[in-house]
């Protein structure tokens, strides 16, 4: 899995470059905090649940239907978060789904159950450039830990950062007279 922290930058880079009458901090939030969501699966460790199972890690937290699930739901929440139910629902489910997307595109585990509850099937990325977080605070706070971190620094942290400025230049030289 890429680090919990680094999860949430996929939708704050988004909320960054969105209108923010219609985008308010509250649902960027909210979007932040659903990125990381699926990686609550760790705790099902503590229960004796297999890594492989469907409710194991990276199973059906990281799929395309737990996003949309999330994202349903927190249309519920539209007048607390100050926009659109349409809005709330496309930008939290692009927000959950990249959780799995980023954990495709990483050097480890056993891959991703996208299309829960059709398929079981893990998948990975043909390309593969995040390293691998290992799981348990215990188990971060480690030199390869510090390796991982130093790693998305470049694979994610850079692009996102990337993005946004190069969206914001584009944006600023589009309103200037």
């Amino acid at each position: 899995m890429a680090t919990i922290i680094s999860h949430a930058l996929i939708p704050l880079s988004l909320g960054l470059v969105l209108n923010r009458d219609k985008y308010p901090w509250r649902l960027i939030i909210a979007g932040m905090l659903c990125a990381m969501l699926p990686d609550l699966d760790v705790l099902m460790f503590k229960f004796g649940v297999a890594y492989e199972s469907p409710f194991g890690h990276r199973g059906f937290t990281h799929s395309l239907a737990f996003a949309a699930a999330i994202a349903a739901m927190l249309t519920l929440l539209s007048r607390y978060l100050k926009t659109a139910k349409a809005r709330i629902f496309g930008f939290i489910f692009i927000a959950a789904a990249s959780h799995g997307v980023l954990d495709a595109m990483t050097t480890g585990g056993l891959g991703v159950e996208f299309f829960w509850p059709v398929s079981l099937q893990r998948y990975f990325f043909p390309v593969q450039f995040i390293q691998v977080s290992p799981i348990g605070l215990h188990n971060f706070m480690t030199a390869r830990g510090l390796q991982v971190i130093q790693s998305e620094l470049v694979t994610i942290w850079l692009p996102c950062l990337v993005f946004v400025s190069l969206i914001n230049i584009y944006s600023h030289q589009r309103t200037k007279p």
